[in-house]
């Protein structure tokens, strides 16, 4: 098992496209912290504080802060999540359909310790990656944000980045779970889909919750039951942000914010909902005649 952890965690730090994966990393966090220094010499220059108290202006401050970190965050979670299923979908269909998967199964290696290896090799990588890219944009911020920057505890920082690392995890046993099932792109195309899925149902749960409206709160209980990466990433918002008893913490966090903070529940559902998928990539794999 340990042996496919160590080649799929080779083969795919080796590849092309997670090098383009990382030059493109390293092209936005410095984007980002460009934008970020610009933003914080544009308020300090042209935004009138006149008229305002103390209060109103540090919160105009603190939801501007944070709103840009968040922004941050959330496309380095998308490139992440990108990432993990480009990696991930093809890894056991491909190997299929290029027959490479026979010099694998002609040695004495069960077939759940592939899968079991792949998940570990892959989703260690990816957890490694999600860790550079969660720190990368905090460090910018911290570098470049000026009176935008940011100041978290050290406790803040490690629940943060530790619920931000879980996501590939997630991610990695659906995409397992889907390259045992289906081609490649087919996979693909679904774990896209339900990425986007999740995400808008997750906005429209919190305007649902919002402004009361039941309907769009269903709609994104339901996509986060479908597909739980949503919840995690509110989740982290809030344990960064150190506002899961704020009342006005949607007033400070905007859109990527979270009305009603997921709870300790919706956490053991997506780990349940993730070793379920794991498990099902293993029974798929171990009976299908490859």
């Amino acid at each position: 098992m340990f042996t496919i952890a160590k080649l799929s965690f080779k083969e795919t730090l080796y590849k092309k496209i997670f090098l383009i994966a990382v030059l493109m990393t390293l092209a936005f966090l410095a984007f980002f912290g460009v934008a970020s220094h610009y933003a914080s010499k544009d308020l300090a220059e042209n935004f009138n504080f006149a008229g305002m108290d103390v209060g109103q202006t540090l919160l105009q401050k603190t939801f501007m802060s944070v709103q840009i970190l968040s922004i941050g965050l959330f496309f380095a979670n998308f490139i992440t999540m990108l990432l993990t299923i480009l990696s991930t979908v093809g890894s056991v269909s491909g190997e299929i359909e290029s027959h490479q998967i026979d010099t694998i199964l002609a040695r004495p290696i069960k077939r759940r310790d592939v899968i079991f290896g792949k998940f570990i090799g892959l989703g260690g990588l990816m957890t490694l990656y999600s860790l550079f890219i969660f720190l990368g944009v905090l460090l910018m911020n911290t570098l470049f944000g000026g009176s935008l920057v940011m100041h978290f505890e050290a406790s803040q920082v490690i629940k943060g980045s530790l619920i931000f690392m879980v996501m590939p995890l997630l991610v990695t046993a659906i995409g397992l779970w889907l390259s045992t099932r289906l081609t490649t792109i087919n996979g693909g195309i679904i774990m896209i889909v339900m990425y986007g899925i999740g995400f808008i149902g997750g906005f429209m749960e919190q305007f649902g919750t919002m402004f009361q409206n039941q309907a769009l709160s269903n709609i994104g209980i339901l996509s986060s039951l479908a597909f739980p990466v949503d919840s995690l990433f509110r989740r982290m918002t809030v344990q960064l942000f150190d506002v899961a008893d704020n009342p006005i913490s949607f007033a400070s966090q905007g859109l990527f914010g979270s009305v009603s903070e997921p709870s300790n529940i919706m956490l053991f559902y997506t780990l349940l909902y993730g070793v379920l998928m794991l498990l099902f990539a293993v029974r798929k794999f171990s009976k299908r005649d490859v």
